[in-house]
């Protein structure tokens, strides 16, 4: 009975028309969500209750009821989920996947009349677990995230929904507002940031959207992005108010955010077997101030700015230091200058630390000496130059390279000399005499050494222009065979007159420029015999 029923029923839907449905059936969009209960309107118009109410889905019958019709106390093809109510309207308990589709309502209305009617069920879920990644990064105690420029970052968004889902991430930031970056649909979207900058600041939100039932949710974090300088920080000294007191100072500027600076002096603590820094001053800025007394200087103490940031790396350190050093001057003690001329003192000063402040100053009162037409000061680098101009015995005396620092003061001492032009005169002449005195001697030195073989003969110097043309040799019997090669001579004489050694005389003879003229004819007897024998006298040494 109940099947006939349905057919019948189905029959009807498919070829009444009555003046009720000649009105149009009305489509309704439902969307629910799985585990949701869904009730699906049939019949709406006025207070008539249809007798009968059959529902179809997708052309396949599901389940009819009505005022006039029993409803089965068994399982229903449907199952228990589908109800039909005395309205007409069709109960769906505990929604689920599937359930979509388009259903087709037949109302039998009081007088044989039918209604017809469409509803669109759409089951949709989500979207939920909506889930971000951000990486590398680290997060701060408010869930703020940070990373350092210059990193490459991705970023990872994921959510679930049924049956689909619009995944976007968009960008707010101190230029950008709500800037789309990336979108897909899934479930789950992925970009990259690479060498991410400053600019890359901002807010983050990743946005899922169900395509079906048009919710969406959003998921925002905050991305810092930190950075620090290339260079160092810069340590400086100032004097301070008080004149006992020394300002040091720490600056490292182009930092994000503000690093935290501290001033330490090495190794100043001793525990034990350990030594640690004694911490003057810490505070997070991008310029700390210490004043100290000088009192708590000392020649070779260490002074270092340390920065702290989270953007420098691991084992990384940024800092500046000071190796106090007391002043050195240096330069020449001594100088002259000619009167009426320009002398220019020069000291030069470059191991002091922190750096000394240099003066030139003049006389035992060290009055301080002021630029002016008289006395021109220059700087050049670590070199200081005092020139006095248009010299005079006025300006004789001592000058003083004052170099000053905490650590103490320290002079160079310059004795200037003044000398007039006549003095230098004297100098130069007195210098051309001692010259031409030695000159003179080495010239007569040299002449008697060259001719000493003459003076030992006894000729002397008045005899050298005669017998310049002869060159006499002495030759002992004995040492004969010495000169034998090298000079020519007699033989031998192996007799003796009274008793006494005969010595051979050889005389060699010259030519010379005063006989080149002389006739030969003209020679004497004496001059004409190449050896003689002479009996030594009793005076002469034996040979």
């Amino acid at each position: 009975m109940t099947g006939a029923l349905a057919v019948a029923l189905l029959l009807l839907y498919s070829s009444a028309t009555v003046a009720v449905s000649g009105d149009g059936s009305p489509d309704t969009a439902l969307t629910a969500a799985p585990g949701d209960v869904a009730l699906l309107p049939c019949y709406s118009v006025g207070n008539v209750t249809p007798t009968v109410t059959t529902w179809v889905k997708n052309g396949r019958g599901l389940i009819s009821g009505g005022a006039s019709v029993d409803i089965p106390t068994g399982p229903t093809p449907a199952g228990q989920r589908l109800t039909v109510l005395h309205d007409g309207s069709l109960n769906i308990r505990e929604v689920r996947r599937g359930d979509e589709g388009t259903y087709l309502c037949a109302s039998t209305l009081p007088g044989n009349n039918t209604f017809h009617a469409r509803v669109q069920l759409q089951v949709a879920s989500g979207p939920e677990n909506l889930s971000i990644s951000i990486r590398p990064t680290s997060a701060l105690p408010n869930e703020t995230l940070f990373t350092t420029r210059g990193s490459s970052v991705s970023f990872n968004c994921s959510a679930s929904s049924y049956p689909s889902q619009l995944l976007s991430w968009a960008f707010s930031g101190r230029f950008y507002s709500n800037t789309s970056l990336a979108a897909n649909n899934g479930s789950w979207l992925d970009m990259k940031i690479k060498d991410i900058q400053p600019s890359a600041q901002g807010v983050y939100t990743c946005r899922a959207h169900n395509n079906i039932s048009h919710q969406a949710v959003n998921k925002s974090t905050q991305l810092l992005v930190y950075y620090v300088p290339d260079r160092h920080p810069e340590c400086m000294w100032t004097p301070a108010a008080d004149e006992s007191s020394v300002q040091f100072t720490c600056t490292w500027f182009g930092t994000y955010p503000l690093p935290t600076l501290s001033w330490e002096e090495d190794g100043a603590e001793n525990t034990g077997a350990q030594s640690k820094s004694r911490v003057y001053a810490s505070e997070v800025t991008n310029s700390l101030s210490l004043v100290l007394n000088r009192t708590l200087l000392s020649d070779g103490q260490t002074l270092t700015c340390r920065a702290h940031h989270p953007a420098l790396a691991a084992g990384k350190e940024a800092s500046c230091s000071f190796t106090l050093k007391p002043p050195y001057p240096e330069g020449d003690p001594l100088a002259t200058a000619l009167e009426d001329s320009s002398k220019t003192l020069t000291c030069s000063e470059s191991t002091s630390k922190p750096p000394a402040s240099t003066t030139w100053r003049k006389g035992l009162q060290q009055d301080a000496i002021v630029y002016g037409s008289k006395y021109l000061l220059s700087e050049d680098g670590p070199t200081l130059r005092l020139t006095i101009v248009n010299v005079s015995k006025d300006d004789e005396g001592v000058y003083f390279c004052r170099s000053e620092n905490p650590l103490g003061v320290r002079e160079l001492e310059v004795y200037l000399t003044v000398k007039t032009s006549s003095a230098y005169t004297g100098a130069f002449i007195g210098v051309f005499i001692a010259v031409l005195i030695v000159g003179s001697a080495v010239i007569i030195a040299k002449t008697v050494y060259s001719s000493r073989h003459k003076i030992c003969l006894g000729g002397g110097f008045g005899q050298m222009d005669e017998d310049r043309g002869d060159v006499l040799s002495l030759v002992d019997s004995d040492d004969e065979q010495i000169f034998q090669d090298s000079v020519p001579r007699l033989p031998p004489v192996t007799t003796t007159t009274n008793g006494r050694h005969t010595t051979l005389v050889q005389i060699h003879r010259i030519p010379s420029s005063d006989h080149e003229d002389a006739d030969p004819t003209d020679a004497s007897p004496q001059q004409q015999d190449d050896t003689e024998l002479t009996e030594e006298p009793e005076d002469l040494v034996t040979f």
